[in-house]
Order: C-alpha cells, then structure tokens, then sequence
C-alpha cells in the first residue's frame, strides 16, 4: 500500500481522490495549492503525488520542478485541459502519467499501480551498466562519460535507462513512447525523436550506442 499526496484547490476532488484511495488500504495527506505540495511532500514523504495543474500561489508544473529538485518521486498531474502542449511539457518535466478531468476515480487507482509497478523495485538491488568511458548507474541515477558526471532530465535518465536496459533490442517508436511515456500518451515521434538527439548529444563519443532503425525505431547496440 502507498502513501498518496493529493493536492487539488477543489475540495471535492480531494475527498473523492481519497474515498477510493483508503478504500483500497493507501494513507493519504491532502494540500490545497502548489506551495502546500511542496511542503508535504518534503514533510511526509509520500510513494506518488497526484497535482492538479491550475491552482493558486503557484501552478501544477512549477511544483513539479520544485519537487523533482529534492526527490524522484512519481506523479501523475490532473487536468482539465487535455492539450497536447500540456501533456508535453508535464512529460518533459518527468511526470509519470497524465489525466484528464472528469476522470473516473477507479482508473486512477488503476493508473497509481501502475505507474508505481513501474518505478518500486527491490532496495538492495544495484543495476550498473558500463561500456568502454560510458558508465550507467541505474539505482543511483546517474551516468558518466569517461568518468565525468552528465546531468539530464528525469525523461531523458528515463528513456537512456529503457533503451540500456533492453540494449540490442530493435525497440519501435510506439513501443519506446508507450513504455516510457505512457500508453496514452499523444505527443508522437517528434517528442521521442527530440529526447533521442539530447540523448546523443550528452553522451558524446558514445552517441552511437543509440542506432536508429529506419522505418522501425531505435536500438541501443553495444
């Protein structure tokens, strides 16, 4: 079971977010904006947050930034706006999921497990990957080349680690963006194709782990 942090301005969203949520046995801890997200989120220490875009002192994505600075921790953003834009920017962010309201409040339980399938994985395994000067530190979340640290994004950490993970493997677009982004996700191949190139760019002399299969996807060869 989970420790949930729901921050939602509405009141009745947070008491239908928790009804379902403690029905299935999660603890749940409520804030009322963005400023109280980023407060009880670094007090409590939740497993998943469930954000809301639009609400006062300070907005959904800006509370993302501010709580991805202090922990990697899951959250799936709630919106009333289903633009592509959003979602785009909520995914580069490093969200984990995206939904729109209405929404049904049993597929978002559905959606916390498994988004939380996707992240929780044993404390005392340590995953590494090393390749000549490329160096990848799964459980650290951290890679090097040739022995100097690279900073990426939560999504480009994301996706580098899927590809290393599933190294040569033909892996198509459909299946890279919905493994790493989502099954609902919409922003499509020039988002991937975006990442891909920073990706590249960041590793350097090893840019070519990352082969591209024309007309399929990509592959990570080593």
């Amino acid at each position: 079971m989970y420790k949930i942090l729901i921050a939602d301005d509405e009141t009745k969203i947070r008491q239908l977010i928790r009804k379902y949520a403690e029905f299935d046995g999660h603890t749940v801890v409520e804030a009322k904006n963005g400023m109280d997200a980023i407060e009880k989120c670094r007090e409590e220490n939740p497993d998943i947050v469930i954000l809301d875009i639009m609400m006062p002192e300070i907005d959904g994505f800006t509370a993302v930034k501010e709580i991805k600075k202090k922990k990697d921790i899951p959250i799936i953003l709630l919106s009333a706006r289903g633009e592509e834009y959003d979602k785009i920017h909520g995914f580069e962010l490093g969200i984990d999921d995206y939904v729109v309201k209405p929404f049904s409040p049993r597929e978002l339980m559905m959606r916390i497990n498994a988004v939380m399938m996707r992240v929780s994985k044993p404390q005392d395994e340590h995953e590494v990957f090393d390749y000549e000067g490329l160096h990848l530190d799964f459980t650290a979340r951290r890679v090097y080349v040739d022995g100097i640290e690279v900073e990426m994004s939560p999504k480009e950490y994301e996706l580098l680690f899927y590809m290393a993970k599933n190294r040569n493997v033909a892996l198509s677009r459909e299946r890279i963006i919905t493994d790493v982004w989502g099954f609902d996700f919409f922003g499509g191949d020039r988002t991937l194709d975006t990442h891909i190139k920073l990706l590249r760019r960041a590793l350097g002399p090893y840019s070519t782990v990352i082969g591209t299969l024309r007309g399929v996807g990509y592959r990570f060869e080593v």
